[in-house]
Order: C-alpha cells, then sequence, then structure tokens
C-alpha cells in the first residue's frame, strides 16, 4: 500500500480538495471553500494545511465565526445541497460561536463542515488558554456544544482517527436523509502530528445525489387514499427545491388538478403566477392557500417537516376527517402524525406517485374554486404593497418597492422579525431559488451573511437583503467581508427602533410594550444609530431615504453599484398585513392582574380547542 506522510491537518485539507460533485454534467469542488478565522487551537495546524492547498481549496476570512458559519450554510442551500463549506476556528470563544450557526444548520437539515480547534490530547499543557474544565469529567471541552447540534460529531484526538471520521462526516454531507451540519472537533496537538496515510485516501471522489425510489406497498397506499381524496392539497416544502423537483411538482398538480401552498423553505417552488400555486400556507399564509389547507381532507406533504408555522399548531387543518401523505426522503418526517409515508426523494417520489394514479383528477369544482381564491388574495394583497405616501410606511409597502423594482432572477434573503410574514405572504418569486428565508431556526443576525453565501453561490443572480434594525445590530460585519470579496448585496435595511414583531406579539398576547421597542426599554438616552453611515465604514455604499419613492430609485441605482449597498428607510412598527394567516399557538398566561392577558388567555383557550394533536 502506497502511503504518503501528513500532518492530520494536511490530511483533512488535501481530502477536501479531492471531493467534488457533479451539476448538470460538469465536475465542481464539492467544497465551495473554507471559512476561516485563525486563532491558537487551529492557526499552526490548520492554517499551514490551508495555506498549501489554497489554490486548489480557497479560505476566506471573515469578521464572526457565527457570520461566516451563517454564509456558509446560506451557500449550501443556495446551492440545493449539492456544494457545501468547511468552517475552522480556534478552540473556547471561536469555537462555541459556531453553535448557534450549527443549530441553524441542523434545524434546516443543510450541510457544513465545522473544524473547531480543542485542547490538547496529550493533556500536557493541561489547562491552556480557553480551555473549559469539567470537574467531574475529564474529556469534556467547550467542543460538547455541538454533539445536540450535529448530526455526526467527533473529535479527533490521533491522527489515523481523521480517516475513519472523514469518511463517516461524508456520508451524513451527501446524504439526503441524513444531511445536516458535521463537526470534526480537531486537538490542536494532533492537527500537527504526522501520519503515513494511505494515498487512497486522497483519491478523487465524485458525489451524485440519490434517489430515493418509493417503497410499493408504500406507494399503492398513498395512492389509494388520494383517489378517494375531494379535496386534497398539496403542502411544498424545501425539500422539492434541494430535490430539483420543481418540474415534476408543477406536472404532478396540473395533470392531477392540485392546489400547492408553500412553507417558507418551499416558496418559490412554483413560480407565483403558475396556476396550481397559492402561496404561502400556514400562519404566515395566504388567504387562498390556507382556506385550500382548511378544508383538504387530503393533505400531500412533500418534502416539509410540518413545523408549527406550516400546521398553525396543528390547527389549520380543520377537516375532521383530513389523512396527511407524507412524502419526504427522511422517515422521521414522513411518518408524522399518524401519515401514510411515502418515503421517497420528492422529484422520484412525485413521478411514480403520478403514475400510480394515472389519470386521476380532483374534482373540477375543487381544482377551480383555487382560481376564484387567488384572485381574491392577490386584490387583498395589492391593498398592503401599493405604494404609499405615509411618513412611516409598513414592511409589506418596502416590500412592494423592492418588488416593483426586481428582477424575476432575483434573490430576497431574510431569516427573523416581522419580514418574513410580510415576505412569505405577499413576494412573489419568479424562478427557483429566488426566495431565500432560514425560518427553520429564525436566526436574527443570518440575513447578511446569509445573502453573502448566496451570492457566492451564484454570483450571476442580484442578492436583495431585507433585514429590521435588531437584527442588522446582532450581526452585519459580513458586510465588510461582501466588500471585500467583491461579492455585491443589496441591502433593505428597515427600522422601526426596536423588535417591532415581538411587541405586536407581545400586544397581542395581552402584554405592555415592555423592553422590545427602544422607548419602551430601561434607558438613560434613546439611541438616535445613523445606520447609513456605519455601513459606510464598513465599506458599502449607503443611504437613507425618506420615501417608498425614493427607496424604489435608490434601489434602481444600487443594481448598477459595484459593491453593496445598504438602504436605510425608517417603518411603523406596528403596522402588519392582517388578511390571511392564521392562529399560532403561543401560551398566554393563567394568571396575571391584567385585563387584556385575561381576555387574551379564554381566546388562547377557544383556539386551543381546535388542535388536532396526535391524530
Amino acid at each position: 500500500m502506497s502511503t504518503i506522510r501528513l500532518t492530520m491537518a494536511q490530511a483533512v485539507a488535501r481530502f477536501l480538495t479531492a471531493q467534488k460533485t457533479e451539476i448538470d454534467g460538469k465536475v465542481l469542488p464539492l467544497f465551495g471553500g473554507v471559512w476561516a478565522i485563525f486563532g491558537h487551537g487551529n492557526v499552526a495546524g490548520m492554517g499551514e494545511a490551508l495555506h498549501g492547498v489554497r489554490d486548489q481549496l480557497p479560505t476566506y476570512r471573515a469578521h464572526n465565526e457565527q457570520g461566516m458559519a451563517h454564509a456558509a450554510i446560506a451557500f449550501a442551500k443556495a446551492s440545493r445541497r449539492r456544494r457545501m463549506m468547511a468552517c475552522t476556528t480556534s478552540i473556547g470563544p471561536g469555537a462555541t460561536n459556531m453553535v448557534t450557526a450549527a443549530a441553524v444548520a441542523h434545524v434546516n437539515r443543510l450541510p457544513v463542515l465545522l473544524l473547531p480547534g480543542d485542547v490538547f490530547a496529550n493533556r500536557r499543557p493541561d489547562p491552556v488558554l480557553q480551555q473549559i474544565e469539567s470537574f467531574s469529567d475529564g474529556t469534556v471541552s467547550a467542543n460538547d456544544c455541538f454533539r445536540p447540534v450535529s448530526r455526526y460529531f467527533d473529535r479527533i484526538a490521533r491522527p489515523e482517527q481523521i480517516i475513519p471520521a472523514l469518511q463517516r462526516a461524508m456520508t451524513v454531507l451527501t446524504d439526503p436523509a441524513e444531511c445536516g451540519p458535521v463537526t470534526l472537533a480537531l486537538c490542536q496537538d494532533t492537527q500537527a502530528e504526522a501520519y503515513d496515510y494511505p494515498e487512497s485516501f486522497f483519491a478523487e471522489k465524485i458525489w451524485r445525489p440519490r434517489r430515493i425510489r418509493p417503497d410499493e406497498t408504500e406507494l399503492a397506499a398513498a395512492a389509494d387514499l388520494i383517489r378517494k381524496a375531494k379535496k386534497p392539497f398539496i403542502v411544498a416544502g424545501g425539500g422539492v427545491l434541494y430535490s430539483e423537483a420543481e418540474k415534476a411538482l408543477a406536472d404532478f398538480a396540473e395533470k392531477h388538478g392540485l392546489s400547492v401552498g408553500e412553507t417558507q423553505a418551499g416558496k418559490s417552488s412554483l413560480p407565483h403566477d403558475h396556476v396550481a400555486c397559492l402561496g404561502a400556507v400556514g400562519v404566515t399564509g395566504t388567504g387562498a392557500a390556507n382556506a385550500f389547507a382548511e378544508e383538504a381532507d387530503v393533505v400531500i406533504a412533500v418534502g416539509t417537516r410540518l413545523q408549527d408555522f406550516t400546521t398553525g399548531s396543528w390547527a389549520l387543518f380543520k377537516n375532521p376527517n383530513r389523512r396527511i401523505v407524507g412524502l419526504n426522503v427522511q422517515t422521521f418526517d414522513a411518518a408524522k402524525h399518524n401519515a401514510v409515508p411515502l418515503v421517497a426523494d420528492a422529484r422520484v417520489g412525485l413521478e411514480e406517485l403520478s403514475r400510480a394514479l394515472g389519470n386521476w383528477k380532483a374534482p373540477e369544482a375543487w381544482t377551480a374554486k383555487a382560481q376564484d381564491e387567488k384572485a381574491r388574495w392577490f386584490e387583498t394583497a395589492a391593498r398592503y404593497t401599493d405604494p404609499t405616501n405615509a411618513e412611516l410606511p409598513s414592511d409589506a409597502q418596502v416590500i412592494g418597492a423592492v418588488q416593483r423594482t426586481s428582477s424575476p432572477t432575483d434573490v430576497v434573503v431574510c431569516a427573523a422579525g416581522g419580514l418574513p410574514g410580510e415576505l412569505h405572504k405577499h413576494w412573489k418569486a419568479s424562478t427557483a431559488l429566488g426566495y431565500h428565508m432560514e425560518y427553520g431556526y429564525s436566526c436574527m443576525g443570518y440575513e447578511i451573511a446569509g445573502g453573502l453565501g448566496v451570492k457566492m453561490a451564484d454570483p450571476s443572480r442580484e442578492v436583495i437583503v431585507m433585514v429590521g434594525d435588531g437584527s442588522y445590530l446582532m450581526m452585519n460585519s459580513e458586510l465588510a467581508s461582501s466588500v471585500m470579496l467583491g461579492q455585491k448585496l443589496t441591502v433593505v435595511l428597515l427600522d422601526n427602533r426596536g423588535y417591532g414583531c415581538i411587541n405586536r406579539l407581545q400586544r397581542a398576547t395581552g402584554g405592555e410594550s415592555f423592553n422590545n421597542l427602544l422607548q419602551h426599554t430601561n434607558h438613560v438616552t434613546l439611541p438616535d444609530i445613523d445606520f447609513a453611515a456605519h455601513a459606510a465604514s464598513l465599506g458599502a455604499q449607503s443611504m437613507k431615504v425618506k420615501s417608498i419613492a425614493e427607496l424604489e430609485d435608490a434601489l434602481r441605482k444600487a443594481r448598477s453599484a459595484e459593491r453593496s449597498t445598504v438602504i436605510v428607510i425608517d417603518t411603523d412598527p406596528l403596522a402588519s398585513t392582517d388578511a390571511g394567516g392564521h392562529w399560532w399557538d403561543v401560551a398566554v398566561p393563567e394568571v396575571s392582574t391584567r385585563e387584556q392577558v385575561k381576555t387574551a388567555r379564554k381566546d388562547y383557550e377557544t383556539a386551543l380547542a381546535a388542535q388536532r394533536v396526535g391524530d
């Protein structure tokens, strides 16, 4: 057996360069690069190793470890999980800064390889700087925080251990069912230790997507249930996009006369003007999609994990006889809520399910109703997004301005606050992947870093990041990275002076406005933040606009800019779209001195009666 003597870190770097993927007949590197913030614990080992392969595997320096991991996660999502990135950090706070991002990837089932530095395996200098010491367990380090938010976790304490660890990591990162974050904690002394590695370990390998075909018995049961349906309805999740199943979904819906509601992750599975597309479904859904969801007797859930925002906390599907067909590559999701499981890749599953259904079609009256509901919703939505002269426009009115100045190939990126609900209802996605929302973990601070990852995945598309002032203040440093890397973003920053979305939720549950909007916080002086000046200090072009008309002008100028542009606009913290949508289970206190809370509790108890859990 031929061998090559390398340090463990060099072996990691060389192995990553050998991993490939094939997309549209073209072989590409599977790893689009490595994000690195060096410190003690990775600068000597991984730093030297990455320098040696810098021409094959680019290394990118970020400004925040969580931010760089968000960018890597967004890159994978925008690449339909066909390509990915790795992230390396020092030990201690550098590593734990990535834990939140690991949770984002875990919840959203997205691949990212996390390579935090770790303590000395030999323990001679124990304890080292930034080491977490457990009084009861000598094997614990700060990196154990990654265990519950990793699909696979390993600690590399000997150089040869990296061989099975990387092989296992790759099977997880590329598996459509098991996909998620992998953490390999690299002991810092082990990174520098040499070993005679088999040359075969570094042979090029091309990873192609595994398309799981449905079991014949499950397929027959699902088809039989659908044939009996009088009011069937499709819920399209992110799995449709990851499987490249948009055409299969459109063909299935058209052939069988079905309508489709989209989750946050599934939005853009169909163009907004497709005959079958009723738009967003669930708590932040359109009136059209939710009207169908409420009546549906069979819900065909394709590539969705059916979280509470999709199901209206399991109170949206009101038909007492409703059943679910769970078409999902992951058995855990396919069988949720007593569903008839159809474990399969979304594209192959839809194709084979269509063949099993033959010429069956939903009742004509049910199919025709969709166009009436859709027309009514579009008419309603226009009232919220049309231009306005209001001094403080709503989020929906800002979205309308962005939409009017956008191109069908643009990608809008968002993550948290009130904007996801408004975008889910109002954004008209024209092309697949044109809507990029991190709403599995709804992580504030994802937006700008995520936008950077999206742009790196497909530089040909304009990327528009929509972010509130609260999220911007939490994490904005990767705006500087976008400038540094020449990856142009357009950032629309909506300043409502606080956490407007949670303030509205606080009031809706009977609470007094408290500690959310800046004016309701414990303060001596209210901050008057000049966001445009701050963005400019990070190297971006920036401007503050005073109206929707000025915003549209600024957006047009930003399209021709050579570097990232931040456009700031003041907005109304109280206004939101009250049409469409659905109840969401947010527990209201049983005991309170406030009459508003008592009233909200009565309403809450009434709403709970509509929940159907476990059937």
